[in-house]
């Protein structure tokens, strides 16, 4: 294949995003997306194509392919972005190890990538096109930390636990303590999982649990372990009510949260809680609030970890916000020294944070600064770093297409119709709904065929929660 100019290679990436959200809204395949490609964009190998069939960047290939090594219980290889971009064009090819794994990334076989290996089971080779058989090898593998459970049965399940135990002895005693520890855990750590409407009910509904033997405990020592479950309980419930767009129910809760917090000695529930309440203020235009709370959930963080947190999810964005840039990129650049110092690269879940949660919210303090380039950086940056379509990924999206909209309207609509094609609307956060928002009003009324397609889909979106404050899912 001759050499592809710049422009060419531009012109394939907008032609491929069109193609491949247009598939998504007929049902099709991903297999009949990569054939639409191949015969439009004829430079396209099928390594690439099914890349850009699924659209996901080269580090998200890259990120898929570490977890994939990382659930097998092995040390994620050297594979890089420049390393597949000449698996993609050539003249390198992938050996047989990588060429397995990046069809278990993909969801395919390796012969339909192009790569054709040799099946050592006896499944002979076959041409690019052809029927195949699952091969159980080849079986999409969940990321690490990722259990098959659905909200429907999950959920219910914690909450009868809890229920059952506290039949057994209403005033509490450790094991129901230990259990009520366990269920705020289980909702941290798949937070990301459920939509929030059911997960809110359901983290309620524990919560009320616990009141009689709050009311009356055991002993003293199962009353104050209680107390704290039943603060983690109202953080989340906090957090949940803000991405239900309902403020003031937020404020409520952490309110409840930060009173057990203080009241238990629990300096991290004490720390996080500030954290939230500062958000809660951005979101209200609060800002002198917001930089309080931030900077006293940053002196109240109990270990370097959670100091990082809140120097980026509360400190950096509120700085950012008020236009101090100098005091934003200082805060910046101690949560960046203090993550990169932790040896085990942050924590999982709500009450965790991570490099791809720090690079979102840099990514959007640099649009709050005007600096749309840099965000665009992070942004991607953010979402390679996250779980394919999930509300990390979907958040970080729509913050690089809000960075690209001015210069590139057309990718930064199809990327956005994308968050939406991939994205049910129950599983939409308020917050997720304020970026498409922002991405629509940078974009304005450019007379570009997805951006007339993206103003439309976004009118006709349906709440999470109706003017009767009923649930629309």
């Amino acid at each position: 294949m001759g050499q592809i100019t710049r422009s060419r290679r531009a012109q394939i990436q907008r032609e491929a995003a069109s193609i491949r959200i247009r598939g998504q809204r007929e049902g099709f395949p991903t297999e009949q997306i990569v054939t639409a490609l191949r015969n439009t964009c004829q430079e396209l190998t099928p390594l690439e194509a099914w890349r850009l069939a699924l659209g996901w960047s080269r580090a998200q290939v890259v990120a898929q392919v570490a977890a994939l090594y990382l659930a097998d219980g092995l040390h994620p290889p050297a594979l890089s972005e420049a390393m597949l971009c000449r698996f993609e064009h050539g003249p390198d090819r992938p050996g047989q190890e990588y060429a397995m794994m990046l069809a278990r990334a993909y969801g395919t076989h390796p012969d339909q990538l192009g790569l054709r290996p040799r099946c050592v089971c006896g499944r002979g080779e076959r041409e690019y096109g052809q029927p195949y058989e699952t091969h159980p090898e080849w079986a999409p593998v969940l990321p690490p930390g990722v259990e098959l459970m659905s909200t429907a049965s999950g959920l219910p399940a914690i909450r009868e636990s809890l229920r059952l135990a506290l039949l057994d002895a209403p005033h509490g005693n450790p094991a129901v303590a230990e259990l009520a520890e366990a269920a705020v855990e289980y909702y941290a750590l798949t937070y990301s999982r459920h939509a929030p409407v059911p997960l809110f009910n359901e983290v309620h509904a524990a919560r009320g649990l616990l009141g009689d033997a709050l009311a009356t405990p055991a002993d003293e020592v199962t009353g104050t372990e209680l107390r704290r479950a039943a603060g983690w309980l109202s953080a989340l419930l906090g957090n949940l009510a803000f991405h239900l767009g309902d403020h003031s129910g937020a404020r409520t809760h952490l309110a409840v949260a930060g009173s057990l917090g203080d009241r238990t000695g629990d300096a991290r529930l004490a720390a996080w809680t500030l954290g939230a309440q500062s958000m809660v203020s951005r979101h209200r235009q609060d800002l002198p609030a917001a930089l309080a709370y931030a900077h006293a959930g940053a002196g109240r963080a109990p270990s370097p970890l959670v100091r990082a947190q809140l120097l980026g999810w509360a400190v950096l964005p509120s700085l950012a916000q008020t236009g101090q840039a100098a005091d934003a990129e200082h805060a910046l650049g101690e949560a960046t020294s203090i993550l990169a110092a932790d040896s085990a690269g942050g924590e999982p879940g709500r009450f965790g944070f991570d490099a791809a949660e720090l690079d979102l919210h840099e990514a959007e303090a640099w649009l709050a600064l005007g600096r749309a380039d840099r965000a665009a950086d992070r942004a991607e940056a953010s979402a390679a770093g996250c779980v394919p379509h999930t509300p990390g990924w979907a958040a970080a999206t729509l913050v690089l297409a809000q960075a690209e909209a001015l210069p590139h309207p057309g990718d930064a609509a199809a990327r956005t119709l994308d968050v939406l094609e991939r994205i049910p609307a129950e599983r939409l956060r308020s917050t997720a709904r304020e970026r498409l928002q922002r991405v629509v009003a940078t974009l304005g009324d450019t007379n570009i065929a997805t951006v007339r397609d993206l103003h439309e889909r976004v009118r006709i979106l349906p709440p999470l929660i109706d003017i009767h404050g009923r649930s629309t899912v």
